[in-house]
């Protein structure tokens, strides 16, 4: 017990281990410890943030892919989803709904869907910071050249999310076809940071094939890249992929992660994500109490929310926007916290 706090008591004075310390973390905390990392972790973010929660309004606005990744429930080869599109007005119809409910982050959330061109994109986000000049908007919709990414700064686009969804290219061409790469997914990432976005990655807890190994790595990677979002979730299995049986990532592992990143990364923006909160009632709430600042309610219209199935038994997708944020409000308030409301921009 005495070695392992040592070793986080160095993680959090150093913000950073050796491959094989991760390592020996990972596998070898006992239950103790981990409370004793995730109260380090807790009070690091405290520290940073106060007891202020960030909020993102999550707009999914298609759920069309080109991409054939093998644990993706919106998938190219699966036939059985149903697709939609929402239309610039449709997504700014969500914007007005979040603004009134107090979001000052929107979040466009998509599939690759080649449908919406760079002109198209960036006649969304325009029509967004028109009217909402004092919002930030994020976009996750995947990877694209830098032409493409500099046209939707220039257009307005603040932040991008993309996870590399683990930084072992032996792992990730078991988890993608081959038509993608680990090495073009981290040279969008760093294209993101030479911008000027603020730049999230992130990758999945217990994915298939994964190693401990492997997250090792991809702690080491996200030291190297520190960006200024860290996403991170439970694997869950969708039913219409190659992946329909396996064994999903567990929320421990998870909560464990969330502290490191919290003490590796100190003013981090890290979301306790929908996908922990799906595999355990209050995975959210104890993603904060891990040192988590970040919730994404979704703005989505209900017609649409369950078409978005990235994997199975997603939560949330029947509430309406004012259901879910005050829903949450009221989960934040039993343990302490509060949500924010303004933009949570990275501060160096």
């Amino acid at each position: 017990m005495a070695e392992m706090r040592a070793l986080i008591d160095r993680l959090e004075s150093q913000q950073m281990l050796s491959k094989e310390e991760f390592i020996t973390l990972i596998t070898g905390i006992s239950i103790e410890d981990t409370e004793y990392l995730r109260e380090k972790a807790r009070k690091t973010a405290k520290r940073c943030f106060g007891n202020r929660i960030y909020t993102r309004g999550l707009i999914e606005f298609t759920n069309y892919c080109r991409n054939d990744c093998y644990y993706c429930g919106i998938r190219r080869s699966n036939t059985g989803a149903c697709r939609y599109r929402l239309t610039k007005e449709a997504i700014l119809d969500c914007c007005k709904t979040g603004y009134e409910l107090g979001f000052r982050t929107f979040v466009l959330q998509g599939g690759e869907d080649a449908k919406y061109s760079d002109d198209i994109v960036v006649d969304i986000i325009t029509g967004i910071k028109e009217k909402y000049p004092d919002c930030a908007l994020t976009l996750s919709i995947g990877e694209k050249s830098y032409e493409s990414y500099l046209k939707f700064y220039k257009a307005g686009a603040d932040r991008y999310l993309l996870r590399h969804e683990t930084a072992n290219k032996d792992h990730y061409s078991k988890l993608h076809p081959p038509a993608l790469s680990a090495d073009n997914r981290k040279r969008c990432l760093y294209d993101l940071k030479k911008i000027g976005y603020q730049a999230g990655a992130g990758f999945m807890v217990g994915s298939p094939y994964q190693t401990v190994d492997y997250l090792a790595e991809d702690l080491l990677f996200l030291k190297e890249l520190s960006p200024h979002m860290i996403g991170i979730g439970p694997f869950i299995p969708h039913h219409q992929t190659p992946f329909a049986d396996r064994t999903p990532g567990t929320m421990e592992q998870t909560l464990l992660l969330l502290g490191i990143l919290r003490l590796m990364f100190p003013k981090v923006l890290l979301p306790a994500t929908t996908a922990l909160g799906t595999i355990h009632p209050l995975g959210r709430e104890k993603g904060i109490l891990s040192g988590a600042n970040v919730l994404m309610p979704n703005l989505s219209p209900t017609m649409v929310r369950k078409k978005y199935e990235l994997y199975d038994n997603k939560i949330c997708t029947g509430d309406e926007a004012a259901e879910c944020r005050s829903c949450l409000g009221r989960k934040m308030q039993k343990i302490g916290y509060e949500l924010a409301v303004d933009r949570g921009d990275y501060k160096p």
